[in-house]
C-alpha cells in the first residue's frame, strides 16, 4: 500500500495492510500514514480507541498482520508543502555514491552536507531524494541516521523484514560501524576507550546540545589512532552505543575536539585547518560490517573519503 494521506482529509478511512507493512508496529504505521500529524495526536486517538484493527480496539505495541484492516478515524491534517525536485546534479552523486546493492538493501556514500531525511526547515533529504529517483521501489527506509555534516556509509532498507532485521542486529550490537575523525592535538595510543554517560539538553532556541552527565545515558566509543600530524591526529571511532553526537563528545571529553565541528569544537583549530582544505566537519562513516538477513556471510562496506578531505590529508602530511 502507499503510505500517503491526502490533507486536509475528512472521513474514515479504511486501510488494508500489505506485505509491505507486516509486523510493522500500529504507532509507527500512523506516523507514517498521516504525515505531520502531531505524535501526542497519534498516541490520543489509539489510547480512546478511535483506531481499529479488524473492528476491535488495539494498543500501541500491537503489529500488524497482512489483511488487516485498520480503521482511522477522521483527522484534518496540515496542508502539505510541495516538495523540492531532485535535480540532475544531486542524481549522478548519488547514484555514483552507491557502495551496496541486493534486492534487500542499498548503502549510499551520503555526502556532508545532505541531511539523511527532510524535516525542520529542510525540504529535501537522503531519502525522499532516493524515493523519486526511484519510483519503482515500493519500499526504501533508513535503516539508521548521520547526522547532516557528517559523511559516509548510510543503510537503506529495500523490504520492510530488512529494517525490522537489521533494526534488531543494531539493538543486539550485531553491526559494527566505524568511523574517521580529524581531531585537535596528538591523540595517545594508550587512549582507546571513552565510558562517559552522555544526556541531551534543548537549549531555548531549540538547539540540541549533548553533554557529559552522570544522570544520562551509557555511551562508550573506542578509539584507535591511525596518523599524526603537526597539529592534529586522524583516529578511528568506533561507537559501541548509538547516541546522538556521541564521537563528537566523547573526542572533546578526552580532549581532542573534531576539527570543522561548529558545536563542540575549538573555533581556534577550526579555522586553522581551514587553511589545509578542511571546511567542514572531519566526520566520516567509513566502514561497516554486517550479516544481511538470512545469510551467514560477513560483509564489510567501505565509502572512501571525499576528495577535498583526502586532498587536505595529502596537505597535511606534506
Amino acid at each position: 500500500m502507499t503510505t500517503e494521506a491526502k490533507s486536509p482529509t475528512s472521513g474514515v478511512q479504511l486501510v488494508e495492510i500489505t506485505a509491505e507493512n507486516e509486523g510493522q508496529r500500529i504507532d509507527n504505521f500512523l506516523l507514517t500514514l498521516l504525515k505531520g500529524v502531531p505524535k501526542t495526536l497519534i498516541y490520543r486517538i489509539l489510547r480512546k480507541g478511535e483506531v481499529r484493527v479488524n473492528k476491535g480496539r488495539i494498543q500501541a505495541p500491537y503489529r500488524l498482520v497482512v489483511g488487516d484492516i485498520v480503521r482511522v478515524p477522521p483527522l484534518r491534517l496540515p496542508e502539505e508543502k510541495p516538495q523540492a525536485t531532485v535535480g540532475a546534479g544531486l542524481t549522478r552523486t548519488l547514484e555514483q555514491s552507491i557502495l551496496f546493492e541486493n534486492d534487500q538493501l542499498l548503502v549510499i556514500n551520503k555526502p556532508s552536507g545532505l541531511a539523511v531525511h527532510g524535516g525542520s526547515g529542510i525540504n529535501l533529504g537522503l531519502i525522499e531524494a532516493l524515493r523519486q529517483i526511484r519510483p519503482q521501489s515500493k519500499f526504501l527506509e533508513l535503516v539508521h541516521r548521520l547526522d547532516r555534516d557528517t559523511s559516509g556509509a548510510v543503510m537503506v532498507a529495500k523490504k520492510r523484514s530488512t529494517l525490522t532485521a537489521l533494526h534488531d542486529d543494531l539493538r543486539q550490537g550485531r553491526i559494527s560501524k566505524i568511523y574517521h575523525a580529524l581531531v585537535t592535538g596528538h591523540w595517545s595510543k594508550r587512549l582507546q576507550k571513552v565510558d562517559a554517560p552522555l544526556k541531551k539538553n534543548d537549549l531555548q532556541s531549540g538547539e540540541r546540545v549533548v553533554k557529559i552527565d552522570p544522570e544520562g545515558k551509557v555511551s562508550i566509543t573506542e578509539f584507535r589512532l591511525l596518523e599524526s600530524y603537526e597539529h592534529c591526529s586522524l583516529i578511528e571511532a568506533k561507537p559501541i552505543t548509538g547516541r546522538t553526537h556521541q564521537i563528537r563528545v566523547h573526542a572533546l571529553h578526552a580532549g581532542h575536539p573534531i576539527i570543522g565541528d561548529s558545536k563542540y569544537g575549538d573555533e581556534t583549530m577550526n579555522r586553522l585547518l581551514k587553511t589545509q582544505g578542511v571546511k567542514r566537519l572531519f566526520l566520516h562513516a567509513a566502514e561497516l560490517r554486517l550479516r544481511l538477513p538470512g545469510s551467514t556471510e560477513r560483509l564489510i562496506i567501505t565509502a572512501p573519503l571525499e576528495s577535498d578531505l583526502k586532498d587536505a590529508l595529502v596537505r597535511l602530511r606534506g
